[in-house]
């Protein structure tokens, strides 16, 4: 980009601002990272090229605003569904300047009718005139005064369509629609009836309006919200359709989680300054501390062996787990994987060798929704990894402990306990149900160092959470 830059202390036209205001909100709506200072750029940016040249302007703003070719495709999409309009109001908005100066066809029945009051044709002048330029200016200009930009959900939109026809004159019309029915003439009722078919055809455009609005400025509250209902629901009742949406936040959530112990880490791995031996280091330079020298302590990744249950109603927070944790490879280290239902295999072979996705429905075809046995499953554990479970091992059982009236084996989990840093139960029931029935949740309580309900996204997330901050 060439030619001179505006100064800091140069407003911006308030012509270019406003738009491109709305344009930065609909940008980040659609999941564009833009920060203040992206936000200035791109308002200079503007500044220099305005808005007549619609493919210079794309490009000039894809330049500042889109980073990465993901939020390129984002920043295509917004641009193309905010721009569109922008250019339609902007033409619109000529007219509208100009209407004052024409004349209604001239006759003596329209010169009667009556104004908005600022000299401007009423609304059913403009409907009678049939002048759908004014109309869609007039349109948008109502829409922007009824504040289209906050509307957030589906259910606004009829409220949203009647605020903007009213703010255009919408009373007027059918006030003038009803007295021209009643006075009983056969002008009037036409003109009656083509002042309807008119305002239903306004009607039908203000809905579009509001409907593409709602996508431009709605879809980011809609997405949070779904979000946070998804993440908040039992995992066992979401319906199978959503589950593609729910890999993806359980990689988001992952990736936010890895991303905060990864920079923790590493700061306190760098440790803290060592100023004697830093003052020794540049005795050479007068002591000016050219070459640092740091008091570092190492700090090991959490070991974590998962055992799933993935019978049942168990299965599906299982999958979701397993996605949690090998999400996370960079904060955590030797992850061993184990699925069981009758009995127990070890499954981490699979989760590393394939696409977590593919890895995990393989697990869940070999194994999964059998008949729990928990006993049969501690004694494969015990018999074949029983010596690799160390004092720095973290062990976390996913299930809902019901082992269908089978020997629990408690002893095993004895064991398990005594060799292991920490034994972790996940279970997917509500705390009220366990120890009703076959669960035998109670009995393998005490060998558990921490045990909680998770049956949620949530639930998943302060657990992982929660094991990182203790390994820091």
């Amino acid at each position: 980009m060439s030619g001179p830059l505006p100064s800091f202390s140069a407003p911006l036209r308030a012509q270019a601002s406003e738009p491109l205001r709305r344009f930065l909100q609909v940008a980040r709506g659609a999941g564009l990272r833009v920060s203040a200072a992206e936000g200035i750029d791109a308002a200079r940016a503007v500044d220099l090229v305005g808005y007549d040249d619609r493919g210079v302007l794309k490009d000039t703003l894809g330049l500042v605003l889109a980073k990465t070719p993901e939020e390129k495709a984002l920043y295509d999409e917004a641009f193309e569904l905010y721009f569109q309009r922008e250019a339609l109001a902007g033409k619109a908005a000529a007219d509208v300047d100009a209407a004052p100066a024409r004349s209604p066809q001239g006759s003596a029945s329209d010169a009667a009718e009556p104004t908005d009051g600022s000299g401007r044709a009423s609304l059913s002048q403009l409907l009678e005139n049939d002048d759908r330029a004014t109309l869609a200016s007039a349109l948008e200009s109502a829409a922007r005064q009824v504040g289209i930009e906050k509307i957030r959900l589906f259910t606004q939109k009829n409220l949203y369509i009647r605020q903007i026809l009213e703010r255009m004159g919408l009373r007027e019309v059918e006030a003038q629609t009803a007295a021209l029915r009643a006075s009983g003439g056969a002008d009037d009722d036409d003109r009656a009836q083509r002042l309807s078919e008119r305002l239903e055809r306004l009607r039908d455009s203000a809905r579009d309006y509001v409907e593409r609005s709602m996508l431009l400025y709605g879809r980011a509250e809609t997405e949070q919200l779904r979000s946070r209902m998804l993440k908040s629901s039992r995992l066992a009742n979401i319906d199978p359709s959503q589950h593609e949406r729910m890999r993806v936040l359980v990689r988001t959530m992952a990736k936010r989680i890895a991303t905060r112990y990864a920079m923790k880490r590493r700061r306190r791995q760098r440790g803290q300054l060592d100023i004697r031996r830093t003052l020794r280091r540049n005795m050479g330079w007068g002591g000016v501390p050219f070459i640092t020298a740091w008091k570092q302590r190492r700090i090991e990744k959490p070991r974590v062996m998962v055992l799933c249950d993935v019978s049942g109603s168990v299965a599906w927070v299982a999958q979701f787990l397993l996605m949690f944790i090998y999400a996370l490879t960079e904060v955590l280290s030797d992850i061993r994987s184990f699925a069981y239902s009758g009995s127990l295999i070890e499954v981490s072979d699979i989760l590393e060798r394939k696409p977590i996705d593919a890895a995990v429905v393989q697990v869940m075809a070999e194994m999964g929704f059998g008949s729990s046995n928990y006993g049969n499953s501690l004694a494969d554990f015990e018999n074949g990894w029983m010596e690799q479970v160390t004092n720095k091992t973290t062990l976390i059982i996913l299930g809902d402990a019901r082992g269908n009236d089978n020997d629990p084996r408690t002893e095993i989990m004895d064991r398990l306990a005594q060799r292991a840093k920490r034994i972790i139960w996940l279970n997917p029931e509500p705390r009220s149900a366990w120890g009703t029935g076959d669960s035998d949740m109670y009995r393998y309580l005490p060998y558990c160092s921490l045990a909680r309900v998770c049956s949620t996204l949530n639930d998943l997330e302060r657990v992982i959470t929660d094991l990182l901050d203790r390994a820091h």
